[in-house]
């Protein structure tokens, strides 16, 4: 099968496409031929040789994908081949064949294209898990969500207007990127450009309430401008640390507060704890993509043979949602 391979670790010229053998699908799996994928930033990190794939994954690049059930394997119930399906994947999405657990496949919705579903898994399912699941963010209450124009980001945003249409967004992004992070439903922008200490325009908003909800994925440098900008009982959740691993906490201010610094990642997660969460979003969520209540974001299309430069784009930052690689 047709696949991007890499001949070492580095930069986006080391991607080129290739012949890799097509995988076959083990218990519990599914054959997927991938229609469409999308590039996520685990996969530049990935490629830099510094975010192995879970053990027995595909070491081919690929987070997610969209395309039609080509086969079935033993003891798979509940799935025909043909069908159009959304998944994740632990690897393998840069390729025509991926192979993937059943429980954790999504029906296509009618109305949506193989490349707006190939956006939907990794980005939206983890603002999902982490705003929704595991941030247990409410209607009404407040949230900060960091880097505005990314896919995790305006995924989170396209959700929370969605699931919980009354909470107030306050969403910090470049200066570039800022008017159309107001169009798809912030209520406060910070230039982060312009003030990386957001801590007292937080609390001016919020009337020193402070916040519920910071979703994070820049790490050290904010450790402590959001812990200063969550209120009683808010939550951090950490989904990246972009600026480093390490950083001074104040320990007082989190007892007295009552807060929660939550790490998380979906990668890695078990594949029964995944299915899990697939089928969540399934129920609360897929329905809106259906009804078109939410419409994935996508800043450009680029075929499997230009995935170079579509690397090239993430890295430079200059992308609006999500970057999509059309396989077949």
């Amino acid at each position: 099968m047709k696949a991007v391979l890499m001949a070492a670790f580095g930069g986006g010229d080391v991607l080129r496409v290739g012949e890799a053998e097509k995988p076959s699908p083990a218990e519990g799996q599914v054959l997927v031929r991938v229609m469409a994928t999308s590039i996520n930033r685990p996969d530049l990190v990935q490629r830099e040789g510094k975010y192995p794939p879970p053990a027995g994954d595909s070491e081919i690049l690929g987070l997610e994908v969209a395309g039609v059930i080509e086969a079935l394997g033993t003891g798979v119930t509940g799935w025909q081949v043909g069908e159009r399906v959304m998944t994740l994947v632990g690897g393998g999405g840069y390729a025509e064949f991926a192979v993937a657990y059943a429980a954790h496949l999504m029906r296509i919705p009618d109305c949506m294209s193989f490349e707006e579903a190939a956006c939907v898994c990794e980005s939206y399912i983890t603002a999902f898990l982490n705003v929704f699941m595991i941030g247990e963010f409410k209607d009404s209450q407040t949230a900060i969500l960091h880097g505005g124009g990314g896919g995790v980001n305006t995924a989170a945003i396209q959700l929370c207007r969605s699931l919980t249409p009354s909470c107030k967004l306050i969403v910090t992004a470049s200066s570039a990127k800022m008017e159309r992070v107001r169009e798809i439903g912030a209520d406060f922008l910070i230039n982060f450009q312009e003030t990386p200490d957001f801590t007292e325009v937080v609390k001016e908003y919020t009337q020193k309430k402070g916040v519920d909800l910071i979703l994070d994925h820049v790490g050290a440098k904010y450790l402590a401008p959001n812990m200063n900008s969550l209120g009683y009982k808010g939550r951090l959740v950490i989904i990246g640390v972009v600026s480093g691993i390490k950083a001074e906490l104040n320990l007082a201010l989190m007892m007295v507060k009552r807060q929660q610094i939550i790490g998380s990642v979906l990668r890695s997660r078990p594949v029964a704890e995944k299915g899990d969460i697939v089928a969540e979003f399934t129920r609360r969520a897929v329905p809106k993509f259906a009804d078109r209540s939410i419409v994935p974001i996508i800043e450009k299309v680029f075929s499997i043979d230009q995935v170079a430069d579509a690397h090239r784009m993430m890295e430079e930052d200059k992308h609006f949602g999500k970057i999509v690689l059309r396989v077949q």
